[in-house]
């Protein structure tokens, strides 16, 4: 049920995407703001139970809602999966923006790239050049199909139904909408959801990694994981780009004049500066990647059943 109900939800996002602003921005908003109302001081321990209160209850109430329908019926079990699935997943969240920029770039449209690659990245891109371009919207889509597909699939098989799903998504979700604010006013209250939404996707980081190793370049992608992600600001994403960058054989990372200003950032990967045909390169590793997930999954289905 398993590798049906993803491959059944990874088809109707592919013909019916989901409005994610309209189905799920706009909701987990005010499910955010009701529970900030309530218990933000501006202390960390407040942001510790609002978390609390937040995550573990939906997901247990998930947990709940599933044993329960499979009582009754292993469909309904079924329908549950796809429907928390179809929320929690997000392929199409970014690929479009990765296609219309590939696209641009393939059509020599620079002006237009960047004016994509700043809606996605929600920061000016303006200065860039193709290759600048190229590089970033790569290293956008690593760390986007792991936080939107390969880490939601992880944590789907590991907890029972759709509730490890759902775990994910809201954990992410506090990480963005607390954990980035900076203002004074907020204060330390949404530090908790940054350090729980580490040890959340500390396994699924590593497993991502590891499979963008298997699926291109082994060796190269190990070497640059063990010797290069570290000098990432963002541990997670440093694995992630580094694993993925070896694996592609290419260089990611590098400084780059953002708004004027030169932006330091340390090399990751190995081999050929990025352009559209790396773009397209990466593209497939994800595919790939994604693949090889099913596969074993599918495996992993098969042999216990036989057992």
């Amino acid at each position: 049920m398993t590798v049906i109900s993803l491959i059944v939800v990874l088809l109707l996002e592919q013909i019916r995407p989901l409005a994610e602003r309209a189905a799920v921005g706009v909701p987990l908003g005010h499910y955010a703001h009701f529970f900030e109302g309530r218990f933000n001081d501006g202390q960390e321990g407040h942001g510790l139970v609002a978390w609390l209160l937040a995550v573990v209850p939906a997901t247990i109430a998930c947990a709940a809602v599933y044993f329960a329908v499979m009582g009754v019926s292993p469909l309904l079990g079924f329908a549950w999966n796809v429907a928390i699935l179809y929320l929690a997943l997000g392929f199409r969240q970014f690929s479009h923006f990765y296609t219309d920029i590939h696209l641009a770039l393939r059509m020599g449209e620079t002006e237009r790239a960047r004016a994509l690659l700043g809606e996605w990245r929600g920061r000016s891109a303006d200065g860039l050049n193709a290759t600048e371009i190229a590089r970033l919207a790569m290293e956008e889509a690593l760390i986007a199909s792991h936080r939107h597909v390969f880490a939601v699939v992880v944590w789907f098989v590991l907890l029972p139904g759709p509730a490890g799903a759902l775990m994910y998504r809201l954990a992410y979700y506090f990480r963005r909408q607390w954990g980035e604010r900076q203002d004074a006013e907020f204060g330390a209250f949404g530090r908790f959801s940054v350090r729980a939404f580490a040890v959340i996707d500390w396994l699924p980081v590593r497993i991502t990694a590891a499979a963008f190793a298997v699926v291109g370049d082994f060796e190269d992608a190990v070497y640059c994981w063990r010797t290069q992600a570290a000098r990432w600001p963002d541990e997670a994403a440093g694995i992630l780009l580094a694993s993925g960058a070896g694996a592609l054989g290419v260089r990611l990372g590098l400084p780059i004049i953002e708004s004027g200003e030169m932006t330091e950032r340390p090399e990751l990967g190995l081999g050929e500066e990025a352009d559209a045909d790396f773009m397209q390169s990466g593209i497939g590793l994800v595919w790939r990647t994604l693949v090889l997930c099913l596969l074993l999954l599918t495996l992993l289905g098969v042999a216990s059943w036989a057992g």
